[in-house]
């Protein structure tokens, strides 16, 4: 629970307390007099103001709470989408590094095969050059390759045994030369078919060394795509958690502040049930003051028509009295003596 929470949770304990020290005070008399009824009145209404302004702050905690909700379960189906659309992207870059992976088992192969190859030509051109009684003229590539020239060579001698008067001894040194010339063009085309040789494969070896380089750069490339997509994969997956952790307790905060509000609600049917209960009794009061009020209005009009009936008694006593000491004198009297004392008994 938040401070705020705990904060609103005080005052409203408190004004539920002190709802329920009213309805105490309030029960303790079934007739309580105007001051008391007027005391408890006013503590009702205190309390009411505070439980109103607590249900009203739990209220607006309530909708701030459901619109958090709302964010955060929009927040959260972002998230999945981003989580759904990385693990798409992973699995489609893992399916290319599958391909690759197979492409670079095949193709090592070969280059092994190519690079077994190429060393083992390389090893035959060491050893022709080596064997080979050419010379230091032949171990320059101008002189090792020229069989154009050495060619050329050999059929001039071989012309020459055939068309030219010789003796043996000219004979036999053209006849050698012959075969040194034969001997030196043979290895030549021999080294030239293993240069060729080796530069063919060396080509391939090249070649394929580009394809192995580019798929080990593929490979790194996929491999560090592959790594930031994990990265971003449990940085989403820890956010959808914390969402859905935040989710929680907001939901807890929901249900608390919906208890709170059954309890607020609960004190303010009872305010309302005493302060109708009250409202009786105080009408009940008023009604009653009014009615000793008419009555005791009554009961003084009667008393003063007793008294005035009283005093009208004596003074037709007194007019009668004297009416009759008159005509017992002989005195002559007037009509309203006469009516006096032959008239009517009272006034």
């Amino acid at each position: 629970m938040t401070v705020r929470d705990q904060q609103q949770a005080s005052n409203g304990n408190s004004g539920m307390t002190a709802a329920a020290t009213t309805t105490a005070t309030t029960t303790t008399s079934a007739t309580p007099n105007t001051t008391e009824y007027k005391r408890g009145r006013n503590s009702l209404d205190s309390n009411l103001k505070t439980l109103l302004e607590f249900k009203k702050n739990l209220l607006e905690e309530q909708r701030r709470s459901e619109q958090g909700i709302q964010e955060l379960n929009s927040r959260i189906e972002e998230t999945k989408k981003s989580i759904d659309g990385n693990r798409d992207q992973l699995d489609d870059l893992r399916s290319q590094l599958k391909l690759v992976n197979e492409q670079k088992d095949t193709e090592y192969v070969k280059f092994k095969e190519l690079k077994n190859s190429l060393m083992e030509t390389r090893n035959e051109m060491k050893t022709l050059d080596t064997k080979s009684t050419l010379g230091a003229n032949m171990r320059s590539r101008k002189d090792r390759f020229d069989m154009v020239h050495l060619g050329r060579a050999l059929e001039q001698i071989e012309r020459d045994i055939q068309t030219k008067k010789l003796s043996k001894d000219e004979e036999r040194r053209l006849v050698a030369k012959s075969k040194e010339v034969a001997t030196k063009l043979h290895n030549l085309k021999v080294i030239n078919k293993k240069e060729d040789k080796y530069r063919n494969v060396l080509s391939q070896y090249e070649s394929l060394k580009s394809i192995m380089n580019r798929i080990f750069d593929q490979k790194s490339e996929f491999g560090n795509k592959i790594g930031s997509i994990k990265t971003e994969l449990d940085r989403l997956m820890n956010l959808r958690e914390s969402l859905y952790e935040e989710r929680r307790k907001t939901i807890h905060a929901i249900r608390e502040a919906a208890a709170k509000l059954e309890m607020v609600e609960t004190q303010l049917n009872a305010i309302e049930f005493r302060r109708s209960r009250n409202q009786a009794i105080g009408n009940r009061q008023r009604r009653q003051r009014e009615y000793e009020g008419r009555r005791e209005n009554r009961y003084e009009a009667t008393q003063e028509r007793v008294r005035r009936s009283k005093e009208n008694q004596e003074r037709w006593n007194t007019l009668k009295e004297e009416a009759l000491r008159k005509m017992s004198s002989g005195e002559k009297l007037t009509f309203d003596e006469m009516k006096l004392i032959y008239g009517d008994n009272s006034p």
